[in-house]
């Protein structure tokens, strides 16, 4: 399975944020979005960070009520980890899994096209194990 399968059936719709955007605006988009996570792009829409649920409990915890007036440039990851259309669901895995984190946007020819979350990573393994074991069993009655 890969990303533009994933995408396909999540659709390609992004939360995007400038870096200018105070933490509150975002906790606002992310809870009214209900989403974990929103892209931070440059003018030119070039993706320059993400903004998750964890970098707002980090700002929160130690700058305290304050924080919510900051930038999000100033607490957004800025080292930022992006796949292709043509990444598999597995090196996706791997990638979440050895960096700690749970969104990747998706960025082809320098243009952000989408954001996987590891929860649409596994609700398209269970469908698409749940097709496997369904044409088994046909198979199999089939057969007999």
């Amino acid at each position: 399975m890969t990303v533009a399968s994933i995408l396909k059936h999540k659709g390609a719709r992004v939360e995007t944020v400038r870096p200018s955007a105070t933490v509150q605006q975002v906790c606002d988009v992310l809870a009214g979005r209900k989403i974990g996570a929103a892209v931070v792009v440059g003018a030119a829409g070039e993706v320059v960070g993400v903004v998750s649920e964890r970098d707002i409990v980090n700002a929160v915890s130690s700058q305290g009520p304050a924080s919510l007036t900051s930038s999000i440039d100033e607490i957004m990851t800025r080292d930022v980890a992006t796949c292709r259309l043509t990444d598999t669901s597995e090196a996706l895995m791997e990638l979440m899994t050895r960096g700690r984190f749970r969104h990747v946007p998706v960025v082809e020819g320098g243009r952000l096209v989408g954001i996987i979350s590891i929860g649409d990573v596994v609700k398209r393994r269970i469908e698409d194990s749940d097709l496997e074991r369904h044409a088994m069993q046909t198979y199999i009655t089939q057969a007999g």
